[in-house]
């Protein structure tokens, strides 16, 4: 990524990225000096008690590629949306994930943004989503967490993700009721 060239100037322009998570990975990585399932296995899996071992998928190199290809259970997308629900007490620092599922970048999409790594949506949700339509939605006001493993047929299919984000609204509405 260093050798690409800078399209705009730092913080006038959001685009998500996956390059960038990958160099979030890249960093812990080197800071850590473990693997990234290693790091996250002992940091957070084990606390919180996940069913499956963290797995990336590795690269040719030999690295773990961050910006994508976490292999995870359904049950285990759905205790990292109930961790993120539940503050990650005992996992991350106090207030983390209120502070990282809120907006900090306007992504152009009334009523939705970024935060730490985390898509926000309105009524005050949160959730992850995968390329392919893996997703982690997150209701804090109703105490909702949905996880969809899944496998569309393009990458990032506008028609899809608002098919999608529909039914989680109908999950959601039915939550509540």
């Amino acid at each position: 990524m260093k050798k690409l060239p800078r399209e705009t100037a730092p913080g006038s322009k959001w685009v998500y990225k996956t390059g960038e998570t990958n160099l979030i990975g890249v960093l812990v990585m080197r800071a850590t000096k473990k693997p990234l399932a290693d790091y996250l296995s002992e940091k957070v899996w084990r606390p919180y008690g996940m069913e499956q071992d963290a797995f990336w998928m590795i690269d040719p190199s030999g690295h773990e590629v961050s910006g994508c290809c976490l292999s995870v259970s359904l049950r285990d997308y759905a205790r990292m949306g109930q961790l993120a629900l539940e503050g990650g007490k005992g996992v991350v620092p106090a207030n983390w994930f209120a502070e990282s599922t809120r907006v900090h970048a306007d992504i152009g999409v009334p009523g939705r943004g970024y935060g730490y790594q985390w898509w926000t949506y309105p009524e005050g949700r949160f959730g992850a989503q995968g390329i392919f339509g893996q997703t982690i939605r997150v209701d804090p006001k109703s105490k909702t967490v949905i996880a969809v493993s899944a496998a569309a047929d393009k990458a990032s299919d506008r028609d899809y993700g608002l098919a999608r984000t529909a039914f989680l609204d109908r999950l959601f509405a039915a939550a509540t009721h």
